[in-house]
This record gives C-alpha cells, structure tokens and sequence, in this order.
C-alpha cells in the first residue's frame, strides 16, 4: 500500500503562485510513476504534470511555462510549483502514484481557488 498526503492548497489571486506538496508514505519503492491530476466542478480529472518512468516530466499544454513538478526523494515528497496562476486553474488538485503493477493510489486532494 502507499499513502499519499496533498498540502499547499488554498486562495490565491490570479498572477499569484503555491506550491503543493505530496508526501508519500508505505510502499516507496513500489511507485513506478508520479504525478499531478486536478479537477474543476463539472469537469473531468485531467493531468497537470507527471513524471514518466524514465525520470522525465510531461505538462499539460495549458500549464507548460508556469507550473514546475519536482521531487525531493530523500523526503520522499513531490512538488507542484504553480506560477501566474489564473482563475482556470482552480480545482481539486490530487496527488497520484502508480505501481510497478499497475495500481493506482490517490491522495485526498487539496482545493486550489483562483480569484479574478
């Protein structure tokens, strides 16, 4: 089993910036790939950022230039780094993990509000 923890969320203006945080717990060595899902009322869960299972990230278009996903593996924690954030950002924002078996873990997800 993982745990997945999301922190950061909260109200922001748009131009402002967050950083999420998602700490990982239990079956580290397990999680072939992580990454950054989020979504608006009414609307489908979409991935914001990811890292593939070559170390390598991937963004969606929409946040390409303003949102940076890192990791801290000795925290066993990742990053969401959100610059120039616009209404359109705002969502549910979840942590996801997945397993060298194909087993998708979720955290709670933490709310991310953007005012105009």
């Amino acid at each position: 089993q993982v745990q997945l923890v999301e922190s950061g969320g909260g109200l922001v203006q748009a131009g402002g910036s967050l950083r999420l945080s998602c700490a990982a717990s239990g079956r580290i060595g397990s999680i072939n790939r992580m990454g950054w899902y989020r979504q608006a009322p009414g609307k489908q869960r979409e991935l914001v950022a990811g890292f593939t299972t070559g170390g390598n990230t991937n963004y969606a278009d929409s946040v390409k230039g303003r949102f940076t996903i890192s990791r801290d593996n000795a925290k066993n924690t990742m990053y969401l780094q959100m610059n120039s954030l616009k209404p359109e950002d705002t969502a549910v924002y979840y942590c996801n993990a997945i397993s060298s078996m194909g087993r998708a873990y979720w955290g709670q997800g933490t709310q991310v509000t953007v005012s105009s």
